[in-house]
């Protein structure tokens, strides 16, 4: 309530002094040298006048129309079909709402969606769809590589509610012998490339949130980018959002901490917000293949972390693909898609800033006491709700991970969802941390 009174308030004030400066404009204006056309001189005014109190009922009409946009519940004005397009307000400047949080201006954030031959991109488009609160806001635009005719009827069959765009090189690329199986890795970089240069260079945007065409999404996808942005502002240690847990199944996640939100040294992916300037930081050394494992390493990352959830913001139903269904059915599919919507846009999300964060994840990692990890598998550690497991080197790691069933792989010697070496995730309702030293030196690249 007290920000739909400050929202009409400030409408109110604005129509005043508008007209009250109107006023006095009409009152200054020099009389015409003929009284024999003073009728006509007043009649003009009279138009005038008309004509600046019709823009102004517009831009009222406008301002009221984004104070419902900050209610989610607020119904959309009659007539609109798939999200609200504000009234047209002629020689006006027309804003973006003011945040929930804060006093940042509402982004627009176009959802990049990177499709190929997959006819079920419906089930991803359907999800996005579903559970986008504003058409204005967050646009979707759908890239399509690989010139499959189904899966662009599919595409085509949303109308305006989606943009679709395709990538025009559909060519072979010469790739080294021992790559030939990877063709398909290296198509995937040169269509990241070229839709992500549509974004940034051809349409002019200031950030994204890319998704493929496997991927659904939880019902507050959106509110958690929304809130998570202006992080990126701020902070210049994180470069993206993720909507990702590699970790996230059932038994490795609180699944009653659906606000709960980590930093995280690598890089996630599956659902990601990134910066303008971030790609044009990227494009110019982009890699002509294996472009996720590419960004991971150090020369790209330069430390910098992603924010992601404890409850993943989306679940890939993608099995078949250029990778395989590599890891799809010993864990993709077991990744819980949060359910329970939080409403990020009304938190207080500054405790994710690095000086904020860091001194407590670290007083609640080494603060916690420090156990075997056939301790805490048996459940042999009495008292508390943490404990911390600690590794030594790269084989340690690797089997207190595969023990617990938390992801062992490493992609320049940063695990999945570490930071700071720690990678955190629940076992039978106790936060673990599995964590090297307190004198740890940093990540070893050779941790492969």
């Amino acid at each position: 309530m007290p920000r739909k009174v400050s929202v009409a308030a400030w409408g109110a004030a604005l129509f005043i002094s508008w007209n009250a400066i109107l006023l006095l404009y009409l009152m200054s204006r020099p009389k015409g040298p003929d009284p024999s056309d003073l009728t006509a001189h007043l009649i003009q005014l009279t138009e005038d006048a008309e004509a600046e109190l019709e823009k102004q009922k517009e831009l009222l009409q406008q301002i009221r129309y984004y104070s419902g946009l900050l209610n989610a519940n607020q119904p959309r004005p009659p007539g609109v079909h798939g999200g609200a397009v504000p009234p047209k307000v002629a020689n006006v400047s027309i804003l973006s709402p003011p945040s929930p949080v804060g006093t940042a201006l509402l982004p627009v954030i176009p959802i990049l969606v990177i499709a190929c031959d997959r006819p079920s991109v419906r089930r991803c488009l359907d999800s996005l769809l579903k559970t986008r609160p504003s058409a204005d806001l967050f646009p979707i635009i759908v890239s399509q590589d690989c010139g499959h005719e189904e899966t662009s009827r599919v595409i085509d069959s949303y109308g305006d509610a989606v943009k679709h765009i395709k990538q025009p090189d559909l060519s072979q690329l010469p790739v080294p012998a021992e790559h030939r199986k990877f063709q398909g890795y290296y198509k995937i970089s040169r269509h990241y490339r070229w839709a992500l240069n549509q974004i940034f260079r051809t349409m002019s945007y200031k950030a994204a949130i890319v998704v493929e065409d496997d991927l659904e999404v939880a019902p507050d996808f959106f509110d958690y980018f929304q809130a998570s942005y202006n992080l990126l502002l701020k902070d210049p240690t994180l470069w993206c959002i993720s909507a990702w847990n590699d970790n996230g199944k059932e038994a490795l996640v609180d699944v009653g901490g659906s606000s709960i939100l980590h930093r995280s040294d690598f890089f996630p992916g599956l659902g990601w917000l990134l910066l303008q300037e971030l790609w044009e930081e990227l494009e110019p050394k982009w890699p002509a293949a294996f472009w996720d494992d590419w960004i991971r390493r150090p020369e790209q990352r330069l430390d910098r972390a992603c924010i992601r959830p404890e409850l993943p913001r989306t679940r890939t139903f993608g099995r078949k693909g250029v990778s395989q269904g590599q890891f799809f059915d010993q864990h993709l599919k077991f990744i819980k898609l949060n359910q329970d919507p939080v409403e990020f846009t009304k938190n207080d999300l500054s405790y994710l800033l690095k000086e904020k964060y860091d001194p407590v994840f670290l007083e609640q990692v080494y603060g916690a006491p420090k156990a075997r990890p056939e301790e805490v598998l048996q459940g042999k550690v009495s008292g508390g709700r943490t404990v911390r497991v600690e590794y030594s080197n790269r084989d340690t790691f690797k089997a207190m991970a595969r023990s617990f069933g938390v992801m062992d792989d490493l992609k320049s010697g940063v695990a999945r969802a570490a930071y700071m070496g720690v990678v955190s995730f629940t076992h039978r309702g106790r936060r673990v941390f599995l964590a090297p030293p307190k004198d740890w030196a940093g990540y070893d690249p050779s941790w492969t």
